[in-house]
C-alpha cells in the first residue's frame, strides 16, 4: 500500500514536472485595416499581458516550505526541477535526513536555485 502511494505521488510529480513547456507565446493582434499581425510575448512584458511567462518562476519560500515539511522524500527537488535527485532522495529518505537539512540550508541561503536559473520570489 505504501509503495502504491509513493509510486502515485512520484508519477504525478513527474507528469507535472514534464508538462511545462518553454516556448514563446504567440498571439494575434487585429489592426485597424482588419489585417491580423502576430507578435511574440517576451518574458519581460507585464504579467497582465503575459501570464504564462509570469507564472513560470519558482518561489524560494515554497521551496523552503517543501524542504521543511516533506523534504525527506525530496519533493522540493522535484519542485526545483531536479528530478533524478528527487528520485534518489526518495530512495534514501533524504540521506536519512542529512541531505534534506543541507538542502534546506542551501535554499534559505539562496545557494540551491531552480534548474532554470533563479527564483521569481525570494525571502
Amino acid at each position: 500500500m505504501k509503495m502504491r502511494i509513493i509510486f502515485s505521488v512520484l508519477t504525478l510529480l513527474l507528469t507535472v514536472n514534464l508538462s511545462y513547456a518553454s516556448f514563446p507565446t504567440v498571439r494575434n493582434v487585429a489592426t485597424t485595416n482588419q489585417t491580423i499581425s502576430t507578435e511574440t510575448i517576451s518574458e519581460d512584458m507585464d504579467e497582465a499581458v503575459a501570464p504564462v511567462a509570469a507564472s513560470s518562476g519558482k518561489s524560494q519560500i515554497a521551496a523552503a516550505l517543501l524542504a521543511w515539511t516533506v523534504g525527506v522524500i525530496g519533493i522540493h527537488r522535484f519542485y526545483l526541477g531536479y528530478t533524478w535527485q528527487g528520485v534518489v532522495q526518495i530512495l534514501t529518505l533524504g540521506g536519512l535526513g542529512i541531505w534534506t537539512l543541507i538542502d534546506l540550508i542551501r535554499i534559505i541561503t539562496g545557494d540551491l536555485k531552480p534548474k532554470g536559473g533563479r527564483y521569481s520570489k525570494t525571502f
